[in-house]
């Protein structure tokens, strides 16, 4: 009990607060949907529910763990061993059996209770493991001035990190294998690995992307022209001319938001949730949530969000501690970069990627990787209190 009164309340308010918002917001998203397809209209406020408060359970669990339990090789090694073997067997599958693939990916795995989705594990996997890494080479790392000195020190880690990376932008699931990059770019920038060659790989890796995206815009191949995300990449571009195909989520979007103005038309009045926009509950609750509460009410999402991100950054700017630095700022950037995505591709400023907003959309695996995470940091910081008190 010693150790809750530790507690960092920055994080854990908004985080209770963004739990109740996404039961209440999830319910009222798919309360139609569910209702004109026959089912209970309380499913998923059910289903949401018991995520929230078994992710509440689970960030105690996590938050009350022994530090040295977090660093444990054992206990990583299973993780990666999940996280890896997970994301083989939907490469398999998808291999198999072609009509597995949900919107084009092959991204989740039935577990008859819920489903689970291994990109969650492997963001939390890349955190602790990449933080582990880089504090025991630090000492090493802050004297290499070379990216052949560097690459010795980190090639085997980065092996791991980057065959994990393409197994899932091969699902594909191009918003999940953004978001493992940037983890592991802001991880190598905090790093002791001189500046110099962070700033040399950033400026490198921009180049590459943006290459990429310029070949496929002006020259797309022909195997490329029907692809998924590339659908999605062209209904960013002309969302009205292609209202009905691939732009129909995005200009539905588009009107929710419009409906909804500064205050919204009140809890439970949204119209694009009637049949318009599909699954309105997962990747496009935040649309709802505009139109319903207005800006107003999707400001003081992005707020709470906001307060947890800035949080997170602030305790990693004051830790003395390499490993608890790199963790809050994986952690954060994790929030960061998952909320980017969801709000780009419903504005249309970025496309579609299918990223849910942290702790709001429908969804266990996402929520419950994310409170583990929540956890981690805040045990970080209590026992980083516990110790200061001890030496005075």
């Amino acid at each position: 009990m010693k150790k809750l009164k530790k507690i960092d309340l920055w994080i854990v308010i908004p985080y209770i607060l963004l739990l109740g918002i996404g039961i209440v917001m999830v319910y009222s998203a798919s309360f139609y949907n569910s209702l004109i397809a026959g089912g209970s209209t309380n499913q998923y406020l059910i289903k949401q529910a018991i995520y929230a408060v078994l992710g509440i359970f689970l960030c105690y669990v996590t938050f009350m763990l022994k530090e040295r339990i977090l660093k444990s090789q054992r206990i990583l090694s299973m993780v990666m061993l999940i996280t890896v073997g997970s994301l083989f067997y939907l490469l398999g599958r998808a291999l198999i059996d072609p009509s597995s693939r949900v919107n084009g990916a092959s991204a989740w795995i039935s577990l008859k209770i819920f489903n689970f989705q291994p990109l969650e594990f492997a963001k939390l996997f890349l955190i602790m493991f990449l933080a582990l890494v880089l504090t025991n080479k630090q000492n090493r790392l802050i004297r290499k001035q070379g990216w052949k000195e560097v690459f010795r020190e980190v090639l085997q880690p980065m092996i791991i990190v980057a065959s994990i990376i393409i197994m899932v932008l091969v699902q594909p699931d191009i918003g999940g294998a953004l978001i493992l990059s940037l983890i592991t770019l802001v991880l190598l920038a905090s790093s002791t690995i001189p500046g110099k060659l962070i700033a040399e790989l950033s400026a490198f890796l921009l180049t590459v992307f943006i290459g990429v995206v310029v070949m496929i815009t002006k020259f797309p191949p022909n195997f490329v022209k029907t692809n998924y995300a590339y659908q999605r990449f062209l209904a960013m571009q002309h969302p009205f001319q292609l209202e009905q195909k691939s732009g129909a989520q995005l200009v539905n979007s588009f009107y929710a938001i419009s409906n909804g103005g500064i205050f919204g038309t009140g809890l439970g009045n949204s119209i694009q949730k009637r049949g318009y926009l599909p699954e309105p509950h997962t990747d496009f609750i935040l649309s709802i949530i505009s139109e319903e509460l207005g800006l107003v009410g999707v400001a003081f999402i992005l707020g709470l969000l906001l307060i947890i991100i800035l949080r997170m950054i602030s305790l990693g700017l004051r830790s003395k501690k390499s490993y608890n630095s790199l963790v809050y700022y994986g952690v954060a950037t994790m929030i960061l970069a998952q909320t980017v995505l969801n709000v780009g591709g419903l504005l249309g400023l970025i496309p579609l990627t299918g990223v849910t907003l942290p702790f709001i959309s429908y969804g266990g695996s996402s929520l419950l990787i994310l409170s583990v995470a929540l956890g981690i940091v805040l045990n970080l910081e209590a026992t980083t209190k516990f110790e200061k008190m001890k030496k005075r």
